[in-house]
């Protein structure tokens, strides 16, 4: 098994790679060049385990205002994608229990990412498909903040589904892998 430092460099070989190399997601490459975004490796094994992880990674926010967002790695939980929404289910309606609805969001990437109606191998899955299973903890205000400036975000998804179709699942394939 992997150490955590190797987890968390080849988490950031994937957002270089995939997510800023492809301009998935336009407001990444600031936080990445800025260092601040925060990267947790949970190895527990239940779902009480990543439910504690979830809510210590929202206080960690809470208090360290100079992280703009977190990225709760999974290496070892949740290989099965159908477990991992279920949990994504349950961690939405924790942060809305908490109090932090408004304050978090929560972006969603696992290595077996299938949108809703979409085919298996459709290569768009791969905008989320990320190298571990992983919630991003995004901070609300500064979602806000970047789609004021970068304008019609609801265009982004679409682009990007774009884009990796045009990529082909191969070579979308080859490049998520590639960061392991």
């Amino acid at each position: 098994m992997s150490t955590d430092q190797q987890i968390i460099e080849q988490t950031k070989k994937w957002i270089q790679s995939v997510v800023i190399g492809l301009n998935f997601c336009p407001f990444a490459n600031r936080e990445f060049k800025n260092n601040t975004i925060h990267y947790q490796v949970e190895h527990g094994v239940t779902r009480t385990d990543a439910r504690n992880a979830l809510l210590k990674e929202c206080k960690r926010l809470d208090k360290e205002k100079s992280i703009a967002t977190t990225l709760l790695i999974f290496p070892g939980y949740f290989t099965e994608f159908d477990s991992y929404l279920q949990f994504v289910s349950f961690a939405e309606k924790l942060l809305q229990q908490k109090g932090y609805e408004g304050v978090y969001q929560l972006a969603t990437f696992h290595p077996q990412y299938k949108f809703e109606d979409s085919a298996t191998d459709d290569a768009a899955n791969y905008t989320n498909r990320s190298i571990y299973p992983m919630l991003h903890l995004l901070r609300e205000d500064q979602v806000r903040k970047a789609i004021q400036f970068y304008g019609n975000a609801d265009e982004i998804p679409l682009k990007n589904i774009q884009l990796a179709r045009e990529k082909g699942t191969i070579y979308m394939k080859l490049l998520r892998d590639s960061c392991l």
